[in-house]
């Protein structure tokens, strides 16, 4: 039975009476094909993604595994439509802490429409995108089983300036959080999610390595998925922290020029995550580590 997913943290979703992505219980991701060249192109960067036999394994992993596309009965009741079946990231996680930051100075394909221009460079302007190279989109952290999740609207994401996103990504990867914008973040976990050898930030540098000399795809209007496991971290054990790309409905053909719209962005994310590194780090505090031995 197909269900909407509970850890859908951007993109277009399926409330409201909107057609929206849909998950099963099989670990797989439904994700409505867009009836426009969007749809067609999403396909087709897919199919040459899944056979290219120039893409290494290490770098596949990134990436959601692709089952093919199928007709499924729409969200919004309207009937059977064309669904892209994908892995469900989430599915694998139990209480996900979620990320979906958006890469690029520039969030517009080529030969894209004057009116598409316009629509996009607003949003970049108006959003971190233009400054930075990447916007956050959307998000969730984990607080506790009383508290559940923090998941603030998109209004309220839609105005960050430079510093808010250096506080959300202390945020992100703290025991004390909290929507009090006055609220000190101890960055608690950002050894265990953002450090180490498998964490976010040796996945993004893997990427990023690729990143310098691919010249295969142009991945614009994609999106970095950064996840992570709030419970297992307090408990001492891997934060299952993992890094995937998400969104390719404006890839185009690299024609052996290097991506450097996604290249500089993701290395902008890069600097932001390892500063907060290099920062003072905090431990949780003990009532943290209580809470999380009860539940």
């Amino acid at each position: 039975m197909l269900k909407v997913p509970a850890h859908q943290v951007a993109g277009h979703q399926a409330i409201d009476g909107k057609i929206g992505p849909l998950v099963d219980d099989s670990g797989r991701f439904y994700k409505p094909l867009q009836s426009d060249e969007r749809g067609v192109n999403e396909v087709a960067f897919y199919t040459s993604f899944s056979s290219n036999k120039k893409i290494p394994d290490h770098i596949r992993r990134f990436f959601p595994v692709f089952h093919g596309t199928q007709l499924v009965q729409a969200s919004d009741g309207s009937g059977m439509c064309p669904h892209l079946v994908l892995q469900d990231l989430a599915s694998s996680h139990i209480n996900p802490s979620i990320m979906d930051i958006k890469i690029g100075t520039r969030t517009w394909p080529p030969r894209a429409s004057e009116d598409y221009i316009a629509k996009c460079l607003k949003k970049d302007r108006e959003s971190t995108s233009t400054e930075l190279g990447f916007r956050i989109s959307g998000f969730q952290i984990y607080r506790s089983k009383e508290s559940g999740y923090w998941k603030p609207d998109k209004g309220y994401i839609r105005s960050f300036s430079a510093e808010d996103v250096r506080v959300i990504l202390r945020k992100f990867v703290s025991s004390n959080v909290s929507a009090d914008s006055d609220s000190d973040p101890d960055c608690a976990f950002a050894s265990t999610v953002y450090g180490g050898s498998n964490g976010i930030l040796a996945q993004l540098l893997e990427l990023k390595a690729w990143f310098e000399d691919q010249t295969i795809f142009h991945f614009y209007t994609c999106s970095v998925l950064m996840m992570f496991e709030k419970e297992l971290a307090l408990k001492g054990r891997s934060s299952c922290a993992e890094v995937k790309l998400v969104d390719f409905a404006h890839v185009v053909e690299g024609r052996g020029v290097i991506d450097h719209n996604f290249l500089g962005g993701l290395c902008s994310f890069i600097k932001f995550v390892s500063e907060i590194l290099t920062g003072p780090v905090e431990s949780p505090p003990k009532s943290c580590l209580q809470d999380s031995e009860r539940n």
